[in-house]
């Protein structure tokens, strides 16, 4: 699996110092958390923060390792209502067994708008409670009210899944791409961390923070299909979506013509059971099967536009250069960009520190405080000291430095199981709830 799956949980944490236009009043130190997953509803709790200030042109400055004002906007309140008024989505998440599974199993546990009743698996699996089936690898216990949900197989038609509006995918490359084609033809938003429609002509890579505008095609693949309520939407590979959340201040900025990448990728990267120890211990391995051409042809189409339902890659190249690393989590990537627009270093990082926190403005409520973050220190991110930031949804940013072969140089560094995974499809999945494709 090379849909990079899972391992370790983050705390979810934001301090919120909003500014009224009478003068500056700190807000509420907010944590939230919950037992066996990584957050709860903040949504809500950020909701009655916000309703103080209604009246005037609030200005929010989020401190994560760095301070960044961005302005409230209307439809972030929207969202973060939703968490407090909205009925309950039901969910299935297929694959639940596997890395990516058990991923989702685990940041859905508490989440505010999304219940989790129905699991499908392979029928080695299907009949038994999900506890029984489950050969576990969290670090957290399975979320209780899961425990004992009967899996079903992965076929669309079972009663199962008749209550279900969303459908998370964690199958395997193998088999993930007509059972997800059944779902959504029975009407179920599917949310997939598969390759197999990435490159469709109809289906979105969606990253929220960087082409939340690609949801715009949905129409189109349903007519496409001759699909009523159903959809698909995928993830990017891990490795990009970090790529892509990281670069994105840049290319909005100044535009890129060349990436040259060169990636540090975790073992979890590879699932479960992973690499054999006599391969990855005192090892690095140069090379990871199709990892690099994902990288340089779907980052192409997340840049690219989208119009008259159709996509248009954008136009620049990219050259990846894909490593196993030896640590559990994280993906670290060394960047070199050539740009249309010249840039100093110190034009560069203002862009990344003034890019606003795009997801948490949408009111999504696993949304990071940043969507993405600069760090000031030479000798970071490091992948076991940043992988977590922002409960795994940020994305870190640093040593902007010229490059004597290109413009710019920097480094980027994602959690891969979670803003590279699950936890990617969980924020599509609510970007899709706030822009009325799905009904609560």
């Amino acid at each position: 699996q090379n849909e990079d799956c899972v391992e370790r949980v983050g705390e979810r944490m934001a301090g919120a110092f909003v500014v009224s236009s009478g003068g500056a009043a700190r807000g509420a130190d907010v944590r939230a958390r919950a037992e066996g997953r990584c957050g709860v509803a903040m949504g809500a709790r950020f909701g009655q923060q916000w309703s103080t200030f209604a009246g005037a042109k609030a200005r929010v400055a989020v401190q994560a390792p760095r301070r960044a004002r961005v302005q409230t906007r209307a439809k972030g309140a929207v969202g973060t209502k939703m968490a407090a008024d909205a009925k309950e989505i039901k969910v299935a998440v297929l694959g639940c067994t596997g890395s990516v599974g058990q991923r989702f199993m685990e940041l859905l546990g508490g989440h505010p708008w999304f219940k989790i009743v129905a699991l499908g698996a392979s029928v080695r699996s299907a009949g038994k409670k999900y506890e029984d089936a489950a050969n576990w690898k969290q670090a957290v216990p399975i979320p209780e009210y899961m425990r004992s949900l009967v899996v079903s197989e992965c076929d669309a038609s079972l009663s199962a899944f008749d209550d279900v509006q969303i459908v998370f995918s964690g199958l395997d490359n193998e088999v993930a791409g007509d059972i997800e084609e059944s779902f959504a033809a029975r009407g179920k938003a599917v949310f997939s961390n598969a390759k197999n429609h990435r490159m469709d002509g109809d289906v979105p890579i969606l990253i929220p923070p960087v082409n939340a505008q690609h949801i715009d095609v949905i129409p189109q693949q349903r007519k496409n299909r001759g699909w009523d309520t159903g959809f698909i939407v995928t993830n990017s590979n891990c490795s990009t979506a970090v790529m892509a959340i990281g670069l994105k201040p840049i290319m909005e900025q100044f535009g890129i013509d060349i990436v040259q990448v060169t990636t540090m990728q975790a073992i979890s990267g590879s699932g479960y059971p992973g690499l054999p120890s006599m391969d990855i211990l005192d090892n690095v391995v140069p090379y990871i099967g199709s990892e690099e051409g994902k990288m340089e042809s779907e980052s192409k189409k997340i840049y690219g536009s989208v119009s008259d339902g159709k996509f248009h890659d954008a136009e620049f190249v990219v050259s990846a250069m894909c490593n196993r690393v030896h640590v559990l989590d994280g993906h670290l990537e060394a960047i070199s960009i050539k740009l249309k627009k010249p840039a100093t270093p110190e034009e560069v990082i203002a862009a990344i520190n003034a890019y606003p926190s795009v997801t948490k403005n949408l009111g999504l409520p696993s949304a990071p405080a940043n969507d993405v973050v600069y760090h000031t220190a030479a000798d970071r991110p490091q992948t076991r000291l940043d992988r977590n930031l922002g409960n795994g949804f940020t994305v870190s940013v640093g040593r902007v430095r010229p490059c004597n072969v290109n413009d710019i140089r920097l480094v980027c560094l994602g959690h891969n199981t979670i803003v590279g995974a699950a936890g990617g499809s969980i924020l599509n999945a609510e970007y899709c709830v706030v822009k009325g494709l799905i009904k609560s």
